[in-house]
């Protein structure tokens, strides 16, 4: 299989994830848990990208062209479902980025995803989820001193600015916090002990 058909292919993969995604924010559910649909594909597409990835490597820039690459990453990034895949993405992303042939920002995600999801705290406050008071907020992160250094250095704005954004992105979605914050949070829990992100 040549290179451009993988490309293509990677390329449908994503499609497919956003414009599940997009379903779910007409219907506003997007945030009510972990739907099933997506999972489902969530975990298809992480089983047809690894099958890739063991064929040609990491879908760098170079192999696949930029657009597939970041394909690739929100694939990645969206494979919540499947921790060791995750992982071992993200010691090949860190290659790939040293090498110039991926974007240090989408690093930065896919590190703050796997310590959120592990119950660490992330190093540039990517992750957002609903607090108790019914605002999206920054998950667990260090420093805030810190995490707006690690943003800088790569090109991010701060962490304060971002969160207004994801606020306002939220409200155009029309996206609302879970009506039981505390057994949305047990739920969630459960899920990661379930998958084996965490004991």
């Amino acid at each position: 299989m040549d290179n451009k058909i993988i490309s293509e292919r990677i390329i449908e993969l994503k499609n497919a994830d956003l414009k599940l995604r997009n379903k779910l924010i007409e219907n506003k559910k997007l945030f009510e848990g972990y739907n099933e649909e997506m999972e489902k594909l969530h975990k298809q597409n992480a089983i047809i990208l690894n099958e890739i990835i063991n064929t040609i490597g990491y879908p760098t820039i170079d192999k696949v062209g930029k657009e597939a690459s970041e394909a690739a990453w929100l694939i990645i990034q969206h494979s919540i479902g499947s921790p060791d895949f995750m992982k071992r993405c993200a010691e090949q992303l860190q290659n790939a980025v040293k090498e110039n042939q991926a974007d240090p920002i989408n690093l930065a995600y896919l590190t703050d995803r796997i310590a959120t999801l592990e119950g660490k705290p992330q190093l540039y406050g990517t992750q957002f989820d609903w607090d108790e008071k019914g605002n999206l907020s920054p998950n667990l992160f260090d420093d805030l001193q810190m995490v707006n250094q690690r943003r800088q250095s790569i090109g991010l704005n701060s962490l304060e600015e971002q969160t207004e954004l994801i606020r306002n992105r939220i409200i155009q979605e029309n996206q609302l916090p879970p009506e039981d914050f505390e057994k949305r949070k047990q739920e969630a829990l459960e899920w990661r002990r379930k998958t084996g992100w965490i004991k």
